[in-house]
């Protein structure tokens, strides 16, 4: 007999490297399937939310019944939370794939690293997380990073013809996509602390799908035969890519494999120049790397302090 779900016991980690090899190929789906995304520019941002959260379904829902969860998948206590993690993310998503039809891939890219900056702000705003100078220092450097990408996207607010208004609202919707992605983030952080993951993946697919649906009266396009292969490919690839993404954190820390995150500038930078003819720009490549070091910094620093905690905790006599 199958066993019960509900003791479903999950693979024991295999440790940092099988960890940091599911991160990266996390990394270069997720990648690909940004790709397949621009490739298909005519297509409206909803209507892409809507192929890439509906085809994602049939790789998580197949993930979830080789885990024995697919019965228990929907069954939670907070689904105003859900509806409300569902529609803060979906409107990142909408941003981040408007910013892509836009934006040169790796510069798309880049911008989106200033997601973990935002959630430090936010942590310390809203959660009350105590934030030392030496983070504060590296949100504030992260950010002028960013804004380095995004300049010379901005000319046209200053009466210059660098750019395109396409291009600059491309900007400000990817700047605005990190901001939207830290809340639904952090939203995350408070429902798996009594959720399944697997619950979480499931009703935000859903609840993506159904937004993304709910566009349609706003001017869906008809894809053409190609462009249809390409969302649909792209709604597969975001379904895989999530679920390598989780099996990465199930085999090493977070501290470990988060860092990894960062191989897709380089992936994005050879993927725009060898495919969408977009050579990366000196601007891009400078805040991109400040970017990258700040986030990488806050990385390390929340390593540290992690240690420094455990420490403590084994040092202190038992009362």
């Amino acid at each position: 007999m199958p066993a019960d779900p509900q003791h479903f016991t999950p693979p024991a980690p295999r440790g940092a490297l099988t960890g940091i090899a599911f991160k990266v190929a996390s990394v270069i789906i997720f990648l690909g399937m940004s790709s397949l995304l621009k490739a298909a520019p005519h297509i409206p941002a909803g209507e892409l939310v809507f192929f890439r959260s509906f085809f994602a379904l049939i790789p998580v829902l197949g993930y979830l019944a080789w885990r024995r969860e697919l019965s228990t998948g929907l069954q939670t206590a907070h689904f105003a939370s859900h509806m409300g993690r569902g529609l803060i993310g979906t409107t990142s998503m909408m941003l981040g794939f408007y910013a892509l039809t836009q934006l040169p891939l790796p510069e798309a890219v880049a911008i989106n690293y200033a997601t973990p900056l935002v959630i430090v702000v936010l942590s310390a705003l809203f959660f009350h997380e105590k934030i030392r100078v030496y983070r504060w220092g590296a949100v504030l450097v992260g950010f002028v990073g960013v804004l380095i990408i995004m300049s010379p996207r901005l000319t046209i607010f200053s009466g210059g013809v660098a750019d395109t208004p396409g291009t600059t609202l491309g900007a400000l919707a990817a700047l605005l996509s990190c901001f939207f992605a830290a809340v639904a983030m952090l939203l995350v952080r408070k429902l798996v602390a009594t959720e399944r993951s697997a619950t979480v993946v499931l009703y935000f697919s859903l609840n993506s799908s159904l937004i993304g649906l709910l566009t349609l009266p706003f001017g869906w396009v008809m894809p053409t035969p190609s462009e249809f292969a390409f969302l649909v490919g792209a709604g597969l690839c975001g379904g895989v890519a999530q679920i390598l993404l989780t099996e990465s954190y199930r085999h090493a820390e977070m501290s470990v494999v988060a860092p990894f995150e960062y191989a897709s500038l380089i992936f994005s930078v050879a993927i725009g120049y060898f495919i969408f003819a977009d050579p990366p720009t000196l601007t891009m490549l400078v805040g991109g790397v400040i970017v990258v070091g700040s986030g990488l910094f806050i990385i390390w620093r929340e390593h540290r302090l992690g240690l420094d905690s455990r420490r403590g905790e084994r040092t202190t006599p038992s009362s």
